[in-house]
């Protein structure tokens, strides 16, 4: 079973949104809770818990610190060039979306305002200068803002990662961090693990939508049927980004684990997801990049089972309670 959890965890279609690729009714009720929370979607859960705890064991070892080092080295590029690469990225992603025009943000997000291409062609050169970056910030919340009032605050709740990286931009821009000592990266990485988390339980609530790509592309199942795979991705996937919040050695190799999944999925997708996923790339990139540290302690490591059940149920609980609210649909 941790063959096929790591399996899936290399597989395309576990971060491929499938919004930008097949019909999808958010109208529509989601799978009942008791049909989603069965024997096979707890044995997963149970084994990304181990996951999770083994890598937090690793993180106090030697081989721990190696591995630590041996990343030092490895990202020191993007580590010095994090700020030069958020800007080449998300410049070129806005230049991309000026390009095809119709777009807010992300592929499924139409328009029909002529002005917004433009607007993004603005956000990209304000990322030419420091000065200027926290225009693009407020740009980019614009552009959040123009969408959750044309497709609903429910829909952009896929979409935090872009909240996170406009206060990247904002807070790099004037050079500051917020209070606490959280700084612009950190904010990209909550804001990353709350848009995955997210996005993890929509494929137990909704993972019909999925099925169409499995018919064109039978070998993403591994053989397994797409009811069992879409489990067993929605497992992986909000475990790596629960990681993303975890220590820091186990937060990195999420991170790692997480860009090679999106960049494999542009092979099998395509210029589509490489535009739609470019800004969440970067900002893994970067988080593998990231060696800020923190003193170990075991107690971190006994507060894991607590925290990544409190955030299961949390996310379970806020997906469907607010699609009940909103929509009027039963959660049992």
């Amino acid at each position: 079973m941790m063959s096929v959890l790591l399996s899936v965890a290399g597989s395309t279609a576990a971060t491929a949104h499938v919004k930008w690729f097949c019909a999808y009714d958010l109208v529509g009720s989601p799978r009942g809770l008791g049909e989603v929370l069965c024997s096979d979607l707890e044995k997963l859960i149970g084994l990304s818990l181990l996951a999770l705890m083994v890598g937090g064991l690793l993180e106090g070892t030697v081989l721990g610190a190696a591995l630590t080092r041996s990343l030092d080295r490895t990202t020191a590029w993007a580590r010095d060039n994090t700020e030069l690469l958020f800007r080449a990225v998300c410049g070129a992603f806005f230049v991309s979306l000026w390009t095809l025009g119709g777009i807010i943000l992300t592929p499924e997000l139409k328009t029909a305002n002529a002005a917004i291409s433009w607007f993004q062609l603005a956000i990209a050169a304000g990322f030419l200068w420091r000065r200027t970056m926290p225009l693009s910030a407020l740009g980019i919340v614009v552009l959040f803002a123009t969408a959750v009032r044309e497709y609903g605050a429910f829909h952009l709740a896929d979409y935090p990662v872009f909240l996170g990286v406009a206060a990247y931009f904002a807070l790099t821009g004037l050079g500051r961090s917020l209070p606490g000592g959280i700084r612009p990266l950190d904010v990209v990485r909550y804001t990353a693990a709350i848009t995955l988390m997210w996005a993890s339980v929509e494929k137990w609530a909704y993972p019909q939508w999925s099925f169409p790509l499995f018919v064109e592309h039978p070998a993403m199942t591994l053989g397994f049927s797409g009811e069992y795979f879409m489990k067993a991705a929605g497992a992986v996937e909000f475990a790596l980004a629960f990681a993303l919040v975890c220590t820091p050695l186990v937060r990195r190799i999420a991170a790692i684990l997480l860009a090679a999944t999106f960049v494999s999925a542009i092979f099998e997708f395509g210029k589509v997801d490489a535009i739609g996923h470019a800004p969440i790339i970067v900002a893994m990139v970067a988080i593998a990049a990231d060696n800020a540290t923190a003193p170990y302690r075991l107690r971190n490591l006994a507060l894991t089972p607590v925290g990544y059940g409190a955030a299961l149920a949390a996310f379970i609980g806020l997906y469907y309670g607010a699609h009940a609210m909103l929509q009027g649909t039963s959660m049992l």
